[in-house]
């Protein structure tokens, strides 16, 4: 099905940013663990910091697609589960990798996680060379396409990784916060700083000693929990200085290994101006693809399969691969 990489055009279920993004959330997905048990695998990536990747299949030398979720997902996130069953069908390794104290693992790091937080996928990157395994396929979701797309600027030259995947990705953080904090999109931002707050307030309940909730109650957008707490917390002073330094857009002229991002034009959270980056248009290695509709991490197609994102990247993996093999 995918051996000469073509990729379908997306037709989406609904056309409607915010029903496409909602459905994208909520709509069913399946993970097959009788044929692919899944187990944990842990990784020591700084001192007092353990993060957990749900495996399956891979591991044993072939082709492994690490999955990063986005802003307070986690490997559970319905994206990550579809996108690692496909995977899994199409004979690749699937590690969905929880962010630092995401997915139940508060108990595992002291620190909070951020959007350009690439040390602890390095970090596991760098355990895999050590084990002679094959550089891997990385692919984010949201803020974990940040994530992605900035670790691969920053190694320029790698032999860590084998190709990156951005899929509604916030290159430009202040831009994309800014546009959150537009009315409409009220319902997202409220359902963001709920768990952003939670998350923080469990930080200061187990950690009194690093953190205080001082001021907490007023925080109404993620532009100033990442303003007084966040940046706060990792030394950028400011939430302009965070996201000036740690969008992923300041890293896309470096990337050299092949990379795709997947962007709907109709991004309820995400203005496509940002994807007007000169460094997109100019860099060899990088494909964008944006389809009219498709929401934020949305892309319920009218037709099956159903997650278009799914197909589209193996489409586009098997073509760098047999372009690999030239």
């Amino acid at each position: 099905m995918y051996e000469n990489g073509g990729l379908q055009p997306f037709v989406p279920f609904f056309r409607n940013a915010h029903l496409t993004t909602i459905a994208g959330n909520f709509w069913p997905r399946r993970l097959d663990t009788g044929r692919y048990p899944v187990r944990e695998a842990w990784f020591d990536t700084e001192p007092g910091v353990r993060v957990l990747a749900h495996a399956q299949g891979g591991g044993h030398g072939g082709r492994d697609v690490i999955l990063l979720h986005g802003l307070e997902g986690s490997s559970a996130s319905g994206y990550m589960v579809s996108l690692a069953q496909a995977c899994l069908d199409a004979g690749l390794g699937a590690y969905r990798l929880n962010m630092r104290t995401c997915g139940g693992t508060e108990a595992h790091a002291r620190t909070l996680y951020h959007a350009g937080l690439t040390a602890d996928l390095h970090s596991i990157l760098r355990a895999r060379a050590a084990q002679s395994l094959p550089a891997a396929h990385l692919i984010g979701f949201s803020l974990g396409g940040n994530v992605v797309l900035k670790l691969a600027g920053e190694l320029r030259e790698t032999n860590l990784i084998a190709s990156v995947c951005s899929v509604s990705t916030p290159i430009d953080l202040e831009a994309s916060c800014r546009k959150m904090m537009r009315p409409e999109n009220i319902f997202y931002q409220r359902r963001f700083v709920d768990r952003l707050k939670a998350r923080y307030r469990s930080r200061c309940a187990q950690h009194p000693d690093l953190y205080s909730a001082e001021g907490l109650d007023d925080v109404r957008s993620v532009y100033e929990f990442d303003d007084r707490f966040t940046a706060k917390a990792f030394g950028f002073g400011s939430a302009a200085n965070y996201y000036g330094t740690q969008s992923a857009n300041r890293f896309l002229v470096a990337i050299r290994v092949p990379t795709l991002l997947i962007q709907a034009k109709n991004d309820p959270l995400i203005p496509f101006d940002c994807y007007r980056h000169p460094a997109i248009a100019q860099n060899p290695h990088l494909r964008l693809m944006a389809p009219e509709h498709g929401g934020h991490v949305g892309f319920i197609s009218r037709h099956q399969p159903r997650f278009w994102v799914d197909e589209t990247y193996l489409g586009w993996l098997a073509g760098v691969e047999f372009k690999g093999t030239k």
